[in-house]
């Protein structure tokens, strides 16, 4: 007995316990991880944003939080309503558009030399099976609305009593349980540090990337403007694939309005809007953040899809930079050289 006591009493085995733990509670409440991981991304960009408006305000004129926070979010719940009320229909009838335009195209790929080529190789990722789940998807919106407004009001709530919540729950780094009190806090403090910083850097890519690409198909004379936007900026959220699983229905939807010099085009714009990513804002916004190898990138984009589905593919990358700060694995800004 007292052996297993010394054992359980090492703080490595408390850690290693304190992680399975966790893994078990996320485990059983799976069916509620959109809410939770919602929830997260919520809280976390509107403490951002209160906390930035309240210091450019009180330059001008003193203010509280309290009131810049109201604000916030009564202007969210109207975008919202507002955003259901005059745009979701529009969105839905955008996208079954966009995927009957996609599989009349794949179904003429008998008399297209192109066409047949394109189709042969999505159907080798199956994606007809992607554009009857986007469609199923867009169908469901209103599912999400109860969700949606759960998340709003339990932020709201967190975000008017951050000090006391924090109050609280430090109350029990003294209570019998404290040492599962302190690793919560050390795990929380290393998920916020990195995880929440990597989500913040990569919503801000992913909005540049698609002002970017919106501004260059308009100039192209693209149709379905709006439902682009909202699928560029969902997949601009996924390293790596999202830029290319993008490009494929962009891609046919130029080569049906333009042919094969609109295609061309919608390359060089990918490949550009790409570069700058790569080249530029990746090494600026991430600054000390671990460059992933390509090959890492795609397989944890697998694994994180496989266990999480779609949520896996917008937190895999976040998560496993979290794993290499605990882990404390030398993480390294971007190198002109390879082997360094």
């Amino acid at each position: 007995m007292e052996t297993l006591k010394t054992f359980f009493a090492h703080s490595i085995v408390k850690r290693v316990v304190f992680v399975l733990l966790v893994f078990a509670l996320l485990y059983s409440l799976r069916d509620m991880l959109n809410l939770l991981l919602l929830l997260f991304m919520v809280t976390f960009v509107m403490i951002r944003l209160q906390s930035f408006i309240t210091k450019q305000i009180r330059r001008v004129v003193p203010i509280s939080p309290v009131v810049v926070t109201t604000v916030l979010y009564v202007a969210l719940i109207i975008g919202l309503v507002y955003g259901l009320v005059n745009y979701v229909p529009k969105l839905i009838n955008e996208i079954v558009d966009i995927v009957n335009n996609v599989q009349k195209f794949l179904g003429s790929s008998q008399n297209d030399q192109i066409a047949q080529v394109v189709a042969d190789t999505l159907d080798k990722i199956e994606y007809k099976t992607f554009l009857n789940s986007a469609l199923t998807y867009a169908k469901t919106i209103g599912s999400w609305l109860e969700i949606i407004l759960l998340v709003i009001l339990l932020s709201y709530f967190f975000q008017l009593e951050r000090r006391k919540i924090v109050d609280f729950t430090e109350k029990f780094s003294n209570s019998t349980i404290g040492w599962l009190y302190l690793e919560f806090r050390y795990f929380g403090g290393k998920f916020i540090a990195s995880f929440g910083k990597v989500l913040e850097v990569q919503l801000m890519i992913a909005v540049i990337n698609t002002v970017l690409t919106i501004a260059g198909l308009w100039i192209m004379g693209f149709p379905y403007l709006f439902a682009l936007t909202i699928m560029v900026f969902m997949l601009s959220l996924v390293p790596v694939a999202g830029v290319v699983v993008s490009f494929i229905p962009i891609a046919i939807i130029g080569y049906q309005i333009g042919g094969n010099t609109t295609v061309i085009w919608v390359i060089v714009l990918v490949l550009v809007i790409h570069a700058l990513e790569t080249y530029f804002l990746n090494p600026r916004l991430y600054a000390n953040k671990t460059n992933l190898p390509m090959f890492y990138s795609f397989f944890i984009l697998i694994l994180s899809e496989h266990y999480m589905g779609i949520w896996g593919l917008l937190i895999g990358i976040p998560i496993f930079m979290f794993m290499l700060d605990v882990l404390k694995v030398e993480q390294v800004g971007s190198s002109s050289d390879p082997h360094k």
